[in-house]
This record gives C-alpha cells, sequence and structure tokens, in this order.
C-alpha cells in the first residue's frame, strides 16, 4: 500500500489511482460548463476488485474531489459512490452542485458521441 498515488488525467477526463505506477480504479467525469462557473459531472467511480474493501475508493474520491474545488469546479454527484461519500463528507456542500435534467442530457450525449467516435 505504499506505493499508493492518485493522479489527475485530464485527457481521458478521470482521475486514477495506482499502485506502483499500474492503475487500479479511476473516478470518470465529464466537464460541463454550468454558466456562471465550469463544473465536473462525476459519473462512474470503480477500483479493481482485487483491491476492494481497502478504502482506496475514499482515497480517490477524496483527491478527486479535491483537486475539483481547487480547480474552483462545482461537484455534479451522477455517480452512486461519489453521491454516498458527499453525504458522509459535508466539508464538500458548498461545493456540491445538484444533479439536474440539464447535467443527465449532457452526459448522455457526451458518452453517446464518444461510443460512436
Amino acid at each position: 500500500m505504499n506505493d499508493i498515488t492518485v493522479r489527475h488525467n485530464p485527457g481521458r477526463e478521470r482521475f486514477e489511482i495506482l499502485d506502483a505506477g499500474n492503475v487500479i480504479g479511476k473516478a470518470a467525469y465529464k466537464e460541463y460548463d454550468g454558466g456562471e462557473s465550469p463544473q465536473r459531472i462525476f459519473y462512474h467511480t470503480v477500483i479493481n476488485e482485487e483491491y476492494g474493501g481497502q478504502g482506496l475508493a475514499g482515497v480517490l474520491a477524496t483527491a478527486a474531489l479535491n483537486r475539483t474545488v481547487a480547480a474552483g469546479s462545482g461537484i455534479i454527484p451522477v455517480c452512486p459512490f461519489i453521491k454516498k461519500f458527499l453525504a458522509k463528507h459535508p466539508e464538500y456542500s458548498a461545493s456540491a452542485v445538484p444533479v439536474a435534467p440539464a447535467h443527465l442530457e449532457f452526459l448522455d450525449a457526451a458518452l453517446a458521441a464518444r461510443t460512436r467516435g
């Protein structure tokens, strides 16, 4: 566990958690222009099965949300894990943005375009 790190991979729109340089999990997002301020729609968080139960998803979420807040972006929790994490960590409440139909429509279109391309 000493070689666990988290990095932001903006080219793939995700935060990655690594063990000795190997990606073992990710928190995927899409950038959303919320008008007044930028927002990140977090839609999928996963940790490789063999690393489950070690609290690594929480480590990943903490790093991803801290960096999102530091970048001045709002947090839109579509991902069930991120939504649950935010409920347990009120320190992020000022940056959390309620999920709206426009967020879901944008996300659906963005993910559909990615699979077509």
